[in-house]
């Protein structure tokens, strides 16, 4: 179906089993992690779980993906697309993480190509997901790009985000692609 997707200056790939130091590292670094779920055991319980994790994407009930540089092909930074609802046509993202190598639009461009495969090569209508009340800079982030805030709990605000409201988006930001 794909192997990869790029933007100007990152794109995205398929994870690989090859890929579970680099996940294992991002995922232990405390300025990294504040607001995802936390990870049990060493790197290779993280290559079995990849291992796990590509029988979903053969059967194409989820996306993990790498976000690399284009000039370096260096490994940034991971996304997953997921919790595919068929009745709403909707999909989930999150496990967003970018490091310190990224380059300086890699969180606009990386959101972009997750948008860009979710509704225009998956064909997907929407996108729903959660982000954490203290994660100020994300939950600002998607307000940006549009997302409408439909719920909240006591930790997260929830979004959803319609393939009509990317593509309006998405014409602002096309430079980015």
């Amino acid at each position: 179906m794909f192997e990869k997707i790029e933007a100007k200056t990152v794109g995205l790939r398929l994870v690989q089993s090859s890929d579970a130091e680099f996940i294992y590292n991002l995922r232990i670094n405390d300025n990294l992690n504040k607001y995802l779920s936390s990870i049990f055991g060493g790197i290779e319980n993280q290559r079995q779980w990849i291992e796990k994790y590509k029988e979903k994407e053969y059967s194409k009930e989820e996306f993990y993906f790498i976000i690399y540089r284009k000039d370096t092909h260096e490994s940034i930074g991971t996304v997953r697309l997921y919790d595919f609802i068929k009745a709403k046509n909707s999909f989930c993202w999150g496990s967003w993480i970018l490091n310190e190598n990224k380059t300086r639009y890699a969180a606009v461009e990386s959101a972009l190509l997750v948008y860009e495969l979710a509704f225009k090569k998956l064909e997907f209508e929407q996108s729903h997901f959660e982000v954490r009340k203290e994660n100020i800079k994300v939950v600002d982030f998607h307000r940006k790009f549009g997302a409408k805030q439909v719920d909240d709990n006591e930790i997260e605000f929830f979004f959803t985000y319609s393939k009509n409201e990317y593509i309006d988006f998405s014409k602002k930001y096309k430079r980015f692609l």
